[in-house]
């Protein structure tokens, strides 16, 4: 089973100063940031994913600056993500049209053509055809029953622009694997969609829709779509991010998936922000310890603004708090001291009032038990990866981009890690 990573420009600095937090003054984002294989030094990933709607044009706007966009369309996919030497020539780099991105308009912005020139200009080893997203789900409905007007509507949009764009892509000769993208709004629909894409003529189904729906539905979509297809048409899943049940997944035979929920929890998450493997071919999370730049968080500057702290007052708790953090790091200081430290100076963002009156409040005594755990077990320390070795406890507080990207690169390696573990699908890949 591959994983694949949905790539958004999730580059770090990998020499930024986390004493003075601060980059280099010359820095130049993007030329001397990293790529999370670039760090590590191995890819935390099979390949990588880029959607159209990310890199931008006149149509969407991306999240690629003008000067990235035109460099990516000049060198191409694999030259621009840096996996264009030999340790990563291997790698798969998927391509797709981004459809979150325009779920609003009534046809896709882009035709069939155009992307089957996007991706072969890039150099994309497998593309997306393109899809118009479907959020209509009724796991009861049988049949073709159900589905609204408009998913109707976007359900042939999508099998229509999936035929034209298979048979542009046949006037490539094979420069890249074409994919037909599944969007329907119940687990039979799906089914038939899949049985009309495999008569066109795909080897390579892509189901999209699965990001909102729980792991149960999931199953019950891709049991449907596996009935009715021949076993050797390949899957891939869209944005899947069950990460905690991906074994129940294998009896599905799933050729690959794409996902940035192991680097996006690190920050997004409200407690499952660190990854560590457990015993069973199991995940277990951690917390990250909040430590915000007290000048820059918008909520403390909020509580200055209205008089309930002093600017001083929690610049020298944030500095107190980092200070009793590296110290613990360094066994200069003993847990208890670190959680009060930690915890007297996340009072105020948790609560908005100072920790001496919310100590005993049950939202400071659940930071408190997942801190203590956190703080406890030392996981920093018992991880092999590049990133927990060079940064230490750095890796584990919830602080500005440079710590919390690196946390989810570390997961990104824990995760890939597991995948293996549960690959049993070789004769599909």
């Amino acid at each position: 089973m591959k994983f694949i990573f949905a790539d958004s420009l999730d580059m770090v600095d990998p020499v930024y100063d986390f004493i003075e937090d601060r980059s280099a003054p010359e820095r130049k984002a993007y030329w001397d940031d990293v790529y999370p294989h670039e760090i590590l030094g191995y890819a935390p990933y099979d390949g990588m994913l880029v959607s159209r709607a990310i890199v931008g044009d006149h149509r969407i706007t991306g999240k690629y600056t003008s000067a990235q966009a035109m460099r990516f369309r000049r060198v191409g996919a694999r030259a621009f993500l840096r996996l264009d030497t030999p340790q990563f020539s291997k790698l798969d780099v998927f391509g797709d049209c981004g459809a979150f991105s325009y779920v609003n308009e009534s046809v896709p912005p882009y035709t069939p053509e155009d992307m089957v020139e996007f991706y072969d200009h890039g150099g994309f080893t497998h593309g997306c055809s393109v899809d118009h997203i479907i959020f209509d789900y009724d796991p009861t409905l049988t049949g073709m029953k159900g589905g609204s007007e408009d998913a109707r509507r976007r359900f042939d949009i999508t099998l229509e622009n999936a035929d034209a764009f298979l048979k542009a892509s046949q006037y490539l000769s094979g420069r890249f694997i074409p994919m037909g993208v599944v969007q329907a709004w119940s687990p039979d629909s799906m089914a038939e969609a899949s049985r009309r894409l495999v008569k066109m003529g795909y080897k390579y189904l892509a189901i999209g829709g699965m990001v909102p729906l729980p792991a149960e539905q999931i199953r019950a979509c891709l049991a449907a779509i596996r009935d009715a297809i021949p076993a050797d048409v390949r899957i891939h899943v869209l944005g899947f991010a069950k990460a905690d049940e991906i074994e129940s997944f294998l009896p599905f035979k799933i050729t690959s998936f794409d996902s940035t929920s192991p680097l996006i929890r690190a920050f997004k998450d409200n407690k499952n922000n660190y990854y560590m493997p457990a015993p069973g071919k199991k995940l277990q999370y951690y917390t990250a310890v909040r430590v915000p730049q007290s000048l820059e968080n918008l909520k403390l500057q909020r509580l200055v603004k209205m008089g309930v702290f002093q600017a001083e007052e929690l610049v020298a708790l944030e500095r107190t708090a980092l200070q009793h953090l590296r110290a613990y790091d360094a066994n200069d200081a003993d847990l208890e001291q670190t959680l009060e430290a930690v915890l007297t100076y996340n009072a105020p963002l948790a609560t908005e009032r100072p920790y001496a009156d919310v100590r005993s409040s049950l939202k400071m005594k659940t930071l408190e038990a997942q801190y203590r755990r956190t703080l406890a077990d030392r996981p920093w320390k018992k991880c092999p990866c590049p990133i927990c070795k060079d940064v230490s406890i750095e890796v584990i507080i919830f602080r500005a981009n440079n710590r919390n990207r690196r946390r989810g690169i570390h997961n990104l390696a824990t995760y890939k890690a597991l995948v293996d573990q549960l690959d049993f699908t070789k004769e599909f890949s």
